[in-house]
């Protein structure tokens, strides 16, 4: 049973924040704000990018290629980061004069991660000069260097954490390279991509390079939409930078000036686009661009950004949103074989690894990364989820817990087990890695024994962390709008959680494995709460204690306030 902590609250000063609801103020100190000045989300708050390294030198090589009328191919990655910040820098460049502008996704299952020797050969087979990576390429050493031997030229972005040797590129673009002054180590790779653009937009109004071309300077601030759908779908932390960049793309989608593609995503997921928040681009959009490179390929998503027609886009978001229940169904059936694996591991009187590893040669490789999330929130476990690669290489997508930075685990383990792990990158929560087939086994063992050395042989108590108690007379549509609007939330900015005891009126399962409930609180009439992917058992109890987010539910038109329910027991 988790222990439920809430979420201290500092004493300061009743003149911080004093300005705001009682609540709000109680929220936002528990998260660190200290000034309303932290709350400002106006663009003029952005970072400026002039401290990102490399940025001049990326600059002025898109900035010629694009007055010599060079071929300039962007290389993105396979995921929603990737996706949205190969739409940004297409639609950038184009508007900036950009005549031979075009993309390339690398497909996850032949070619892998990155720039790769493979893909560089595709971007020569077609004519490419430039090569603009976005969301990747800081440990694409091969295939830097493969294109440099072809005659490209190489502008890496990308925002992941560099390894000791960085490719040799024309310029790097990365806020996480050693030395680099730019505030923002958060960034997501959209974010880095858009800075760039923004500052080459710059650099071409000053230099008089658009003006040369009779080119009208073009708004970027229109692409905001598909930053703030990067920026949350990749789980990068908000601070303010990148909660600017999300408020700002969401106020253009809620007043319908956003990308069709985006627009048809949420309607597909039954999400109204002038009602859209952070978690709804988080939960509703970004699985369904991800299906995409999780099963076909990513292209699919790119071009359902790229569209400017609304029922061309709406065709793409339907094919995303028949990928993505795919997807949900594979997920579900490597799920059921995922635990039958640890409750053989528990019926051999075996107990649970500290860090768990599985693999199954049936897995499908673009649904690993969910199942191993899955099995991270289940165990409160780092998770690595392994299955079959091109030849004898088996993939894997690796998901942690917060007392563990998984890429440098990962960096740990190689250094301990030379030769065992082919490649490997990521972030604190999450990475990717590649080994030999025939080292499966010996890689398993010395995750759980890194894993076990790090925690000192101890399990990560499951804690959550609540907002504490919310008045039964708080628990209104009034109270959901306000939360609903105070964000953007999401990761290292968590959506207000609260809990309380309620009086458990009714409960039903729906599609079999969501607990939907009335519950009522004292002195208020019953409520609808929701518990998803709770099981398949009813809750044996009348009166419960629950932690929960406060929302609200559309249903004709009409709001209600509704409790989505994160974690339930008997009172």
């Amino acid at each position: 049973m988790p222990r439920i902590l809430e979420r201290p609250v500092p004493q300061v000063a009743d003149t911080v924040l004093g300005g705001l609801p009682p609540l709000l103020r109680r929220l936002y100190l528990a998260r660190g704000i200290r000034s309303e000045a932290e709350l400002e989300l106006g663009l003029a708050g952005l970072l400026r990018p002039q401290s990102m390294g490399g940025l001049p030198a990326a600059v002025e090589l898109l900035a010629g290629a694009l007055e010599q009328d060079r071929s300039i191919m962007v290389v993105g990655d396979y995921d929603a980061d990737g996706a949205t910040g190969t739409a940004v820098s297409v639609l950038a460049l184009r508007a900036l004069g950009g005549k031979r502008v075009d993309y390339l996704i690398p497909d996850r299952f032949t070619m892998g991660y990155g720039l790769s020797p493979e893909i560089v050969e595709q971007a020569a087979a077609r004519g490419a000069e430039l090569l603009l990576t976005v969301d990747a390429g800081i440990a694409s050493l091969h295939g830097v260097a493969r294109a440099r031997a072809l005659g490209m030229q190489v502008v890496v972005t990308d925002h992941h954490l560099p390894g000791e040797v960085l490719p040799e590129a024309d310029a790097i673009v990365n806020p996480n390279l050693s030395g680099d002054l730019f505030p923002g180590k958060h960034t997501a790779g959209v974010g880095v991509a858009f800075y760039l653009m923004q500052a080459l937009h710059t650099y071409l109004q000053e230099s008089g390079g658009l003006e040369r071309r009779s080119i009208h300077a073009p708004k970027l601030a229109e692409l905001l939409d598909l930053v703030a759908l990067g920026t949350v779908a990749d789980l990068v932390r908000l601070d303010q930078n990148n909660r600017i960049l999300v408020e700002q793309g969401l106020l253009r989608i809620r007043a319908g000036r956003c990308r069709p593609g985006i627009t048809a995503l949420l309607q597909v997921a039954s999400r109204p686009p002038e009602r859209a928040t952070a978690t709804d681009l988080a939960f509703s959009v970004g699985p369904r661009l991800n299906a995409a490179g999780r099963l076909e390929d990513m292209r699919l998503g790119v071009e359902c950004l790229l569209c400017d027609d609304p029922s061309r886009a709406w065709e793409w978001a339907g094919v995303l949103d028949g990928l993505n229940r795919e997807r949900r169904q594979i997920e579900t059936g490597m799920k059921e074989q995922a635990e039958l694996m640890l409750e053989e591991i528990a019926l051999g009187g075996a107990q649970l690894p500290l860090g768990i590893c599985l693999y199954d040669e049936r897995w499908h490789q673009g649904v690993i990364g969910i199942l191993a999330s899955r099995l991270k929130d289940r165990y409160n476990r780092p998770a690595i989820a392994l299955a079959p690669g091109e030849g004898d290489t088996v993939k894997g997508s690796a998901r942690s817990i917060p007392d563990l930075h998984m890429r440098d685990l990962l960096a740990c383990v190689d250094s301990r087990h030379p030769g065992l792990l082919a490649r490997y990158g990521g972030h604190a929560m999450a990475a990717g890695l590649t080994l030999q087939r025939d080292g499966v086994e010996r890689f398993t063992r010395a995750f759980a024994d890194e894993v076990h050395r790090q925690l000192d042989g101890q399990p990560p108590q499951v804690e959550i962390l609540s907002d504490g108690p919310l008045a039964a007379a708080e628990l209104n549509t009034e109270t959901a709008r306000l939360l609903r609007y105070a964000g953007p939330w999401g990761q290292g900015f968590p959506a207000p959680l609260f809990d309380g005891e309620f009086q458990l009126q009714s409960q039903c399962l729906v599609g079999g494995i969501h607990l939907k409930m009335v519950l009522s609180a004292e002195g208020r009439s019953g409520m609808g709460a929701i518990a998803f992917r709770w099981g398949d058992q009813l809750l044996d109890a009348t009166r419960v204690r629950a932690v929960y987010r406060l929302d609200l539910n559309e249903y004709r038109g009409k709001e209600t306030p509704q409790l989505i329910v994160e974690h339930l027991e008997p009172a």
